[in-house]
């Protein structure tokens, strides 16, 4: 019997530490060793006389070259985003891009306040003039996913943009997408996702980490995923999505990458979140992530196989411990408890998890002024496995709606 949970001990202790440290490792030494080749390839192309970093920005000035753009539509959808809809339309209007090869659909699905009064107003602004916008008021609120199903199979367009009513995209996004996209090989485009006002350190340490992974899941072949803030893809990849998907943002792109395309990082391309999350809004949003996770597993578990090669090895790494990690990370520490008495290791390894968890708990539950960098994030990673562990079997006892809500 001891054998057992040793085995499963000392398992559950390696994954967890794995994930968290040894994936991040491997995932930096492709990403150096990208980096060096890419090098490599312009020097190549220098040598040759090949232009290295064809300009994408036109800074405004209309050209005959403007014909051979991609035709975009960025869909905004929006439930209940008064506060934000007005700089969204603002910010699209500014963006650097011709508009005659450029439509914003904001879809208002069943708005409760003032959202679509507000951007009706707004596209109206002298400012916002040549910006092709259609806004659609929807009475009922069916959810996000109805609303995408319904619209993007109507657009006319090469390229859809996607973004949230409460992130600004940086002005020469689109031209900057156009040049990526001159790649046939890549189907999805993702930005880098900044935050205006982080609600904590750890919260800020935890999105620059996950930009991190992403440059160096497409050192692996492709990211995982999107960001919902702002991502692009070609309109001829989308299939409707199963009403009840979660998370779309991921769902979406990794379908595309199923079909053999590319989801690439695009570091110069920016999302600012305005939105400031509380403690309450990060830990809701982080329980449905989590409950998306479980789900995305399930039904895009054909990309766990070998013919995936880098995605394979990501997905497993990634997204796939992250939905058993809750369970690991307490199986680790049950068994380093019930063998302490027997064992020196494991009492040195249970005291250790005990002193990380009960300043983790510290931190969540007594949110001091003055703390750490360490004990900070060491709090955030916890918290969002407990709200992980919740999310999951919320979502295996089905207890939560599929229905898309704007969390307060």
């Amino acid at each position: 019997m001891d054998n057992m949970i040793i085995i499963l001990t000392l398992i559950s202790g390696f994954l967890v530490i794995y994930h968290h440290l040894g994936y991040p490792l491997i995932l930096k030494l492709f990403k150096k060793q990208s980096a060096q080749l890419h090098q490599h390839q312009q020097q190549q192309q220098q040598t040759n006389g090949q232009s290295v970093n064809p300009p994408a920005a036109r800074q405004y000035t209309c050209s005959n070259k403007d014909n051979d753009l991609p035709n975009i539509a960025i869909v905004v959808p929006a439930y209940n985003e008064a506060q934000w809809i007005a700089e969204k339309i603002r910010n699209l209007a500014a963006l650097d891009y011709p508009s005659g090869h450029l439509q914003v659909i904001i879809g208002c699905d069943g708005c409760q306040d003032k959202t679509y009064a507000i951007a009706k107003a707004t596209a109206a602004e002298p400012e916002c003039a040549e910006l092709a916008i259609t806004i659609i008021n929807f009475q009922i609120n069916r959810g996000k996913i109805a609303l995408l199903n319904e619209l993007l199979p109507t657009l006319k367009c090469d390229l859809v943009a996607l973004t949230d009513t409460s992130a600004l995209i940086s002005i020469d996004a689109l031209m900057i997408a156009a040049n990526r996209f001159k790649d046939p090989k890549i189907g999805v485009l993702n930005g880098h996702y900044r935050l205006l006002t982080p609600g904590s350190a750890g919260e800020q340490a935890y999105w620059d980490y996950q930009s991190e992974i992403k440059i160096s899941e497409a050192a692996l072949g492709s990211t995982l995923g999107a960001h919902g803030a702002f991502y692009l893809f070609r309109r001829e990849l989308f299939e409707p999505l199963a009403s009840d998907t979660i998370n779309d943002d991921f769902i979406l792109p990794m379908k595309i990458v199923a079909a053999g395309y590319r989801a690439d990082y695009e570091n110069s391309i920016n999302a600012l979140e305005l939105e400031k999350s509380s403690d309450d809004q990060d830990h809701m949003r982080r329980r449905r992530i989590a409950a998306g996770n479980v789900q995305q597993l399930l039904r895009l578990k054909m990309l766990l196989l070998p013919r995936y090669k880098g995605v394979a090895f990501a997905f497993i790494s990634g997204k796939a411990l992250r939905v058993l990690m809750p369970f690991l990370m307490i199986i680790s520490l049950l068994g380093c408890l019930l063998l302490a008495s027997h064992y020196l290791l494991f009492l040195a390894l249970a005291v250790a998890q005990l002193m990380l968890y009960g300043l983790a708990s510290w931190q969540l539950l007594m949110k001091p002024k003055q703390s750490n960098k360490v004990s900070r994030l060491l709090g955030y990673l916890v918290g969002g496995h407990v709200a992980g562990l919740i999310g999951t079997i919320r979502y295996v006892l089905h207890l939560d709606g599929d229905r898309w809500t704007k969390i307060n």
